[in-house]
């Protein structure tokens, strides 16, 4: 169908070669239990991301069930995927509030930056990948990753990690162990597993050791309080839409449905972010590809405009931005089960837990000391990604077209350079980074000798020596995951 909605049973036993494609099913029984698989892999990183940004997680989810089956329609079901909140705004999100910038500013930037990806992914469309990777090069694009993941470190250290240092430092490490030494589904699900982790452990210590003395996320003055404020738990309803106002386990208000605003300045603050969507989408559809054994160039477009339609949709009524989740790859290379109604069945159960209140109640119950634990392992693999993004094309750093502008864009958006033009208006961190790199390594490109040219293109190195940069931009939103990790 044209939809992708016509699924055809596959029925009987599956052996240990047979693979369900995109526009095949297992039973609906087999299909729920899969659906639920992508759930859990999901549900960690989608709702995290929304608490250190500020939104309602109860929101996020119910949004991120309703874009993910936006995404499905657009991309005609041949593109398997979840949009989970994408961490890739964290850091725009973040110097927008530092600036004294509200929730409705958050979501109206937000908002413009769907707007822009969708655009991209129609231009890409129209007219091929090759113009992305044209504008955006490797080697730009890893230097933006890169710089989106560490200009993020002070939130880390300065908001999250004081709350309890001893319950960050002990979910880090469980959420390290995680990843690492377990193989298949236990390592793809390590963030959500350690939020357990993290929240129990900050219960037992509540009932042992009694309460601590810390500077709460937005406080300036330390107070004595509990680990783990149940208190919002209790009086929350079964079933709704999420509240106006809730209130985090720090005593900070967030926003629930609300209109976005719009602010130019809040607006460049989280564009960069779009670049970093790009390499993300890219990644997804390259290795789905890859492990289906279907040509999707034609789709890449396509599935980067429905991403951007789907962080619109999200961010159109206060949610928070999408993307395609690594974790849900390692899920489908696991089971060598692509289909998409799997997905649908995984959007519906997430709108499901986004009309219950008291599901939002107690993920933003969740202790600060666990969300530093879990952050500064996830702010640096954003960070890396760029690094991978590096290695896999190729990317020759001896060329200074390549070094130069990219090392001033990173040190400009890690550093959080600032550059003031008025009272009113100051670039800084990661949009002055970002327009750095991009521009400064145009210009680097224009201006040098046609040799340095090309080897930045891959046509000659020394000696004769051809060197790619290549058009593999894999990026998985938060490096858990990637598509060679996926084939343990």
């Amino acid at each position: 169908m044209a939809l992708g909605l016509g699924w055809k049973l596959k029925e009987g036993t599956l052996g240990p070669d047979d693979v369900v494609a995109p526009d095949e099913r297992l039973d609906w029984g087999r299909t729920v239990g899969l659906g639920a698989q992508h759930v859990v892999a999901m549900f960690g990183a989608t709702f995290v991301f929304p608490l250190i940004m500020g939104l309602n997680p109860q929101l996020a989810i119910m949004m991120s069930g309703i874009a993910t089956i936006a995404f499905l329609l657009i991309v005609q079901g041949r593109v398997p995927s979840y949009l989970g909140t994408s961490a890739a705004f964290v850091g725009g999100v973040a110097a927008i509030r530092a600036q004294g910038g509200d929730s409705s500013e958050v979501t109206g930037a937000i908002l413009v930056s769907g707007v822009v990806l969708a655009l991209i992914g129609v231009a890409i469309h129209f007219l091929g990948s090759g113009v992305l990777h044209k504008v955006l090069p490797p080697v730009v694009t890893g230097a933006v990753v890169m710089l989106i993941g560490f200009n993020l470190a002070p939130v880390v250290a300065d908001i999250y990690w004081p709350q309890d240092q001893w319950v960050a430092l002990l979910t880090m490490l469980f959420t390290i162990v995680c990843a690492v030494a377990f193989k298949g589904f236990i390592s793809r699900i390590a963030i959500f597993l350690a939020l357990i982790f993290g929240t129990v452990l900050s219960y037992l210590l509540d009932k042992t050791a009694g309460p601590i003395t810390s500077v709460l996320g937005g406080a300036t003055e330390a107070t004595e309080h509990v680990r783990w404020n149940t208190s919002g738990i209790g009086d929350a309803s079964w079933f709704g839409f999420p509240a106006k106002t809730i209130f985090k386990a720090d005593g900070t208000e967030v926003a629930g449905w609300h209109a976005p605003s719009f602010s130019t300045a809040a607006i460049l603050l989280v564009l960069p972010a779009v670049i970093a969507l790009i390499a993300e989408n890219t990644g997804h559809v390259k290795a789905v590809a890859e492990m289906t054994g279907h040509n999707l160039d034609k789709d890449m477009g396509r599935a980067i405009a429905a991403d951007g339609f789907g962080t619109v949709l999200a961010s159109s009524v206060g949610g928070s931005p999408t993307t395609t989740y690594a974790e849900n790859i390692g899920v489908m290379a696991a089971t060598r089960v692509y289909s998409t109604a799997a997905y649908y069945v995984a959007a519906i159960v997430a709108i499901i837990f986004g009309l219950s209140p008291k599901f939002g109640a107690l993920v933003a119950s969740v202790p600060g000391g666990v969300l530093g634990g879990i952050t500064v392992v996830l702010y640096g693999m954003i960070g890396l990604l760029g690094a991978k993004i590096w290695k896999e094309n190729g990317v020759d750093f001896a060329n200074p077209i390549n070094l130069v502008p990219v090392a001033a864009g990173i040190v400009i958006g890690i550093g959080d350079v600032k550059l003031k033009f008025s009272d009113d208006f100051t670039l800084s961190g990661i949009a002055l980074g970002t327009i750095v790199a991009i521009g400064a390594f145009h210009l680097a490109r224009t201006l040098a000798p046609a040799d340095l040219r090309n080897r930045a293109d891959g046509k000659s190195g020394p000696g004769g020596t051809a060197i790619t940069t290549g058009d593999r931009v894999y990026g998985d939103e938060d490096g858990i995951d990637d598509l060679y990790q996926s084939k343990r």
